[in-house]
């Protein structure tokens, strides 16, 4: 292995090309034009016009175990780099760096952009692309000469924002063929990059996206750039995921107690904070075996509707007259949490904080950028506004036994500025740095990430929150496919995934419990639905499945997502299988109607070939609506081997549309 090492150099060195460079050049991880690179370099920036180009110069280079740091300077540009390379035990690659200005003079940095190379068998890349209540939607397309690049400059993530840009072969599935992954860890504006220059060769890239002036490094400071965080995996898309997965399973923040059965409140009151309609619900919820509420918007001064009101972190004593504390004892008193929605970053004209602070919002010149949602952005960077939102934050859970925040972010960033210059890198870094404090004031406490639905869902606020809002889309049709590939990159356990009312607010689609049911089983489930509502049948089946939640949330919340690789198109096979392959449990989704009159059989693959297994379904929400006469007999249960499981499978029953069922799978 040594010896391969050393010839490397020698191994890669390319042919001396007609009408080309006299000498091999090489670019080197800072892909310069100084060194012959015609791509797009990984630094790029300027002083006042001069020092636009950089070569540099490998000063120290440390290596040990996984661990890799490389200082390079210019001393012409008076710029040091520092990168390291580090590999987890999970396959999972951390790829940070830092930019310092070692110079006298200011140096505006325009950019700098984490690269790895790519293989020419890589031929496609999947990225993803949405809206409100349509995140992540999958693109898989051709890698042709030139530079690709998916962009966010929402000010956050974003709807729109690529959870992870990833090479593949043309053969890549879920369960098999190479796959090269990078996820970004920053939730402000990003971009990710794929070039194929002119010579054949091709790289991958991404970093946070620096509006213009918005970093200038004055002598002797640095610059951060956001970690891109790599997974390369043989085993196809389920591959990536496992290392993600296992990579933030590891951490020491990533929650360890049993994620609570949730009953967020908003769909079933909106702004009608009314006490005796929220005992309503929180009996039905204890009837049930709800574990945690989170009373959302409305409850803070003068927030009648979205219209006023952000800004003003204080209990609105015209809706709660005697403060949140007796309805929190009673929601108490019944063996369940309490949490609270706020969207700190965000304020109203129509509010007391605006009409005494109309500076603080994140603004250029004179001018207030347009509306969204009747809302402005707070500046949090301003170290007035921050203080504003974490003190009264701070006073509201001091006050109550709040164990869980909701934290909203309901419109983009335009016009950003911060005292006249680009704020948005500002703002990221102000975010972060105050739910850190929120967590230092009061230990123990979780916060939700939400930003209208899944607009924040990224590996830069992650060790900072313990639970993301998948998308504000509680329909469980469109929600198999958000959760699907949000859970690329994000463990199941961190997503929240709920059952949304019969017929859905944002589609007006009208749903089976049984399938609203299944899907919200497969992440950090909870209720979102106004359960006084249901029928008494309804009430049982959700006892029922809440139970079943809470005996399989061990499997679902540290076992191996499995996405089945199934050969028709109107229905998804996937679920989760223990890493020692005694269990698994499987959902059948009929998205659309079938085209033949039995669909594919379902193969279920990675269990022990050589022991035997009980499999059959399973109803804990009622059954789904069939379109058969009977059903296949193996529903009821048999014992197969994990070889017949994987090769033969046992056939799939004939569902109506957008129906789905469980499917349980344990070693004999």
């Amino acid at each position: 292995m040594h010896g391969d090492i050393a010839s490397v150099q020698t191994a890669i060195r390319p042919s001396i090309a007609n009408s080309s460079w006299d000498q091999p050049q090489f670019p080197g991880v800072m892909r310069e034009s100084s060194r012959g690179f015609l791509g797009r370099p990984t630094l790029s920036g300027h002083r006042n016009g001069k020092a636009w180009s950089t070569k540099f110069e490998v000063t120290d280079f440390h290596h040990q175990a996984n661990h890799v740091t490389v200082t390079l300077i210019d001393f012409h540009a008076e710029l040091e780099v520092v990168i390291t390379f580090d590999l987890d035990v999970h396959g999972v690659l951390f790829q940070r760096a830092t930019v310092k200005n070692i110079g006298e003079s200011q140096y505006c940095l325009n950019e700098f952009i984490h690269w790895l190379p790519l293989p020419k068998e890589a031929t496609q890349t999947l990225d993803f692309a949405g809206r409100w209540s349509n995140e992540r939607n999958p693109q898989r397309k051709e890698i042709a000469t030139g530079t690709w690049v998916r962009e966010s400059r929402e000010g956050r993530s974003g709807h729109n924002f690529s959870i992870a840009d990833i090479a593949l072969t043309a053969q890549t599935s879920f369960q098999s063929g190479s796959a090269w992954a990078t996820s970004i860890a920053w939730s402000g504006n990003s971009h990710y990059l794929v070039e194929k220059l002119f010579d054949g060769s091709q790289s991958i890239g991404a970093g946070e996206l620096l509006l213009p002036g918005e970093l200038i490094l004055e002598s002797g400071q640095t610059y951060e750039a956001p970690a891109l965080v790599s997974v390369y995996s043989a085993e196809g898309l389920d591959g990536v995921s496992a290392a993600y997965h296992s990579y933030l399973r590891a951490r020491d923040v990533h929650p360890k107690r049993p994620r609570p059965l949730t009953l967020n409140m908003w769909e079933a009151l909106y702004f009608d904070h009314d006490e005796e309609k929220i005992k309503a619900l929180i009996d039905v919820a204890a009837e049930i075996g709800i574990e945690r509420v989170v009373l959302d918007d409305g409850w803070f001064h003068s927030r009648r509707n979205d219209r006023a009101g952000l800004g003003d972190w204080v209990i609105d004593p015209a809706v709660w007259p005697h403060g949140l504390s007796p309805i929190i004892k009673y929601i108490n008193d019944k063996g369940i949490e309490f949490g609270l929605w706020f969207e700190g970053e965000m304020v109203n004209p129509d509010s007391d904080l605006y009409r005494a602070h109309p500076e603080w919002i994140l603004h250029e010149a004179d001018r207030v950028p347009p509306l969204w949602r009747h809302q402005l952005v707070l500046d949090i960077g301003h170290e007035g506004a921050f203080n504003h939102v974490l003190e009264q934050t701070s006073a509201v859970l001091a006050a109550h036994n709040i164990a869980y925040i909701k934290w909203d972010h309901n419109r983009v960033l335009v016009d950003a500025g911060h005292l006249g210059a680009a704020g948005v890198h500002r703002q990221t870094q102000a975010i972060y740095r105050l739910f850190a404090e929120l967590k230092k004031r009061h230990p123990g406490l979780e916060i939700e990430s939400c930003a209208s639905g899944g607009a924040r869902i990224d590996l830069g606020v992650i060790d900072l929150v313990d639970r993301f809002w998948t998308s504000d889309n509680n329909d469980a049709l469109e929600r198999q496919t958000i959760q699907r590939w949000t859970a690329q990159v994000i463990a199941p356990e961190l997503l929240g995934t709920h059952i949304g009312p019969t017929h859905g607010h944002q589609t007006g689609r009208t749903l089976e419990l049984s399938m609203r049911a299944t899907t919200a089983l497969f992440g950090h489930a909870g209720i979102e639905w106004n359960i006084t509502e249901a029928t008494t049948e309804e009430r049982k089946h959700l006892a029922t499945w809440a139970q079943y939640y809470k005996n399989n949330r061990g499997l679902l919340h540290s076992g191996k997502m499995v996405r089945v690789d199934y050969p028709e198109s109107h229905a998804y096979l996937h679920g989760v299988r223990a890493h020692d392959a005694s269990r698994a449990l499987f959902a059948y989704v009929q998205l659309t109607p079938t085209v033949s009159v039995h669909p594919s059989p379902l193969k279920f693959p990675g269990l022990d070939e050589s022991a035997n297994y009980v499999i059959k379904a399973v109803f804990p929400a009622g059954e789904p609506r069939f379109m058969l006469i009977a059903p296949p007999e193996w529903m009821n249960g048999i014992t197969l081997s994990g070889s017949a499981l994987a090769a033969i499978g046992v056939t799939a029953p004939i569902l109506a549309p957008a129906n789905a069922f469980l499917i349980e799978i344990t070693k004999a």
